[in-house]
Order: C-alpha cells, then structure tokens, then sequence
C-alpha cells in the first residue's frame, strides 16, 4: 500500500503541492485529475523522488520512502517505475534496446555499457513487447516509431524493471485519439494482468472515468474530490477544471438537446 503523510512541496513562494495525505491499495488503477498545474505532476515526482517534499512523508508497505537515499533509493526507483509524457526513450537506439535499459538495476554496468545483456534479460523484454504487440519492431530505431508506438515502447520498459507501483504522468497528453486507446489499454493491462498499482496523471475526464477505479481531484496543489467515478459530479467537474472544463470532459450544449412535441390535448 501507498501512504502518503501531509505532504508539501514549495518553490520559493509558490506551493505546487499542499498538505497531501491519501492511501492507495495495491492493485489499484488511480486517475489523479485536475487542470494543468494543480500539483499532479509534482505529487507523482515526490512519490517516485525525483523532487524532494518539502515536508511530509512517503510510505510504500510501511517503509518509509522519503527517508531512503543511496542504494536502496535507487531499488526503490525500480521497484517504482515512471512513465513520463514525453516518453523518455532513446530514439538513435533500437527498441528492444530501449526496453533493455529497464534492466539496467539488474546488470553489471561494464555489461550494459556493452550490450551484454544476459539472455533472459532479452527473453523478458521480447515478451514485455509481445504483451503490447510492438515485437516486430524490435530492431527498429525508437525515433522511427509514432507516438503511441514509442509510448507502448516505455511501458515496456517499465514492465521489464519489474515494478511494483507504475507512476504515468499524462502519458497521453500528445497523442491522437487511437494512440491514446492503445496507451491507456497497456496501462490497464499492467493494472490487471500482472497486478501492478498504477497511478495516472490525466487531463481528460472522460478518459479518467473510462479507465481508473478511482479519481482523486486536484486543485492549487490540493485534493478537492477522492472517490469513485461515478461520485464525481459535473459541478465538481467544473470546480476542479474552471474554464478548462470543456476541454477535459463532454459536455452536451443545452442546442443540442431534442426538443419535445407538447402533448397533445386529451379530447
């Protein structure tokens, strides 16, 4: 389980993230939502600590996350792996090759830095790329790849760290609408076929809805809504998205509605 103690995190005068304290059980698929620059993204970042809290702490089973450094925050980094927007592959290198660097915790350094991968290590990332159907692009240069491809490619990679917890953070934010099925398909499938806890930086409600078991609302670095889907209604919606609100969700215009035949009198 995710613990998450009055957590803080302040860039001089601005407070990005505020007084955050949530509970994720395992095996979970969380939708964190909120318009840009509600804290969604630096919440994620303290939790995989790529940025230090300002305060407040972090547990992962009972361990305490914001106190390892070293050797075992590294383990930790691998245990929780992250899947960023921008995807974060290397694009002059081949795919399975970009897959093999999520073994990298796991591989002697001069081995890597050579390309000596064990072969299980190779067996691991074939079948990591079998799991999203990019196997036969394997010898392809990663830059060669569309969007949802080279996305597919760093869940991959994520996969094969073997990961306990799965961080995304809007990992759809620049693709197309059959590229983002596809991504958020292997997501779920990380989710429900080996049982790793996902939590997901989304921008689109609709999405959010479609996918996660539970939406957790940011606002100016707070959480303003923690519940089910179905809970969350258009007024928080609209509380949580302001004049984005018609960007992040559906919203049927009062036009479009059908207009209803007055009954006829009853003779």
């Amino acid at each position: 389980m995710l613990e998450i103690r009055n957590l803080s995190r302040h860039f001089g005068s601005k407070t990005a993230v505020k007084d955050v304290s949530l509970q994720i059980g395992k095996g979970s698929f969380v939708g964190i939502i909120g318009r840009s620059g509600a804290g969604k993204s630096t919440l994620l970042r303290m939790v995989n600590r790529l940025q230090e809290p300002s305060s407040g702490q972090i547990f992962w089973n009972g361990r305490e996350v914001t106190a390892l450094d070293g050797a075992e925050l590294r383990r930790w980094r691998t245990a929780c792996a992250m899947v960023f927007q921008q995807f974060n592959i290397v694009g002059r290198l081949d795919v399975l090759t970009n897959v093999l660097m999520g073994r990298l915790h796991f591989t002697p350094t001069l081995r890597s830095m050579l390309k000596l991968w064990a072969p299980e290590d190779r067996a691991l990332a074939i079948s990591a790329l079998e799991q999203f159907d990019i196997a036969p692009l394997a010898a392809q240069r990663a830059e060669t790849l569309s969007g949802g491809q080279q996305q597919r490619v760093a869940i991959a990679r994520a996969l094969v760290q073997e990961p306990e917890l799965v961080l995304a953070d809007e990992p759809i934010a620049s693709l197309d609408p059959r590229n983002t099925k596809v991504v958020m398909d292997a997501l779920q499938r990380l989710n429900r076929h080996f049982g790793i806890t996902v939590i997901c930086n989304l921008h689109d409600l609709d999405i959010a809805k479609d996918y996660c078991g539970r939406l957790i609302g940011m606002a100016q670095g707070e959480i303003v809504f923690d519940g089910a889907p179905d809970a969350l209604t258009e007024a928080t919606a609209r509380e949580l998205y302001g004049l984005e609100a018609g960007e992040a969700m559906t919203i049927v215009p009062p036009s479009s509605l059908p207009v209803l035949e007055p009954l006829a009198a009853v003779a």
